[in-house]
This record gives structure tokens, C-alpha cells and sequence, in this order.
């Protein structure tokens, strides 16, 4: 099983404009965002001031359609 990071949702979102995402909008504590090439790929990021739960992580990823091996190298990168 991969390690799974601990991040801010800061950095979830800049390693998402790094996949190929842009924010589509901002409404309250959710930042939006959908990919360029691919419309089914919309993602919603809870933007608190803390870190963001693993299991909400996950389910970002899932809504991104990206494998956390991916992410991960991604975060690296930065």
C-alpha cells in the first residue's frame, strides 16, 4: 500500500494545476475545479484551515480520475 500524504488544501490545488486543472470557481470553503482536455474530470477541494482528512484526499483523487502514484509523483515535483 502507498504512503498517503497529509497536505493543506493549498497544495492539493497547485499540484492539481500542475495535472492539468483550472478553478472554475470559488463558493464559500470549495474551490472548483475542472480539467482542460477532459470535462468528466471536476473535482472540489473543502479549502479549511487545516489539513485536509485522508479519506477526504482519496475521494479528491477519485473525483480526478489520477492514481495517488501519480499524485504523489506530482508532489514531488514541486
Amino acid at each position: 500500500m502507498s504512503y498517503v500524504p497529509i497536505l493543506k488544501a493549498k497544495d492539493i490545488v497547485s499540484i492539481l494545476l500542475k495535472a492539468g486543472f483550472r478553478v472554475v470557481r470559488q463558493k464559500g470553503s470549495h474551490i472548483r475545479l475542472k480539467h482542460i482536455l477532459d470535462a468528466t474530470k471536476n473535482v472540489s477541494v473543502p479549502v479549511h484551515n487545516k489539513d485536509v482528512p485522508i479519506r477526504i484526499l482519496k475521494s479528491i483523487l477519485n473525483q480526478a480520475k489520477i492514481p495517488l502514484e501519480e499524485f504523489i509523483k506530482l508532489l514531488g515535483r514541486r
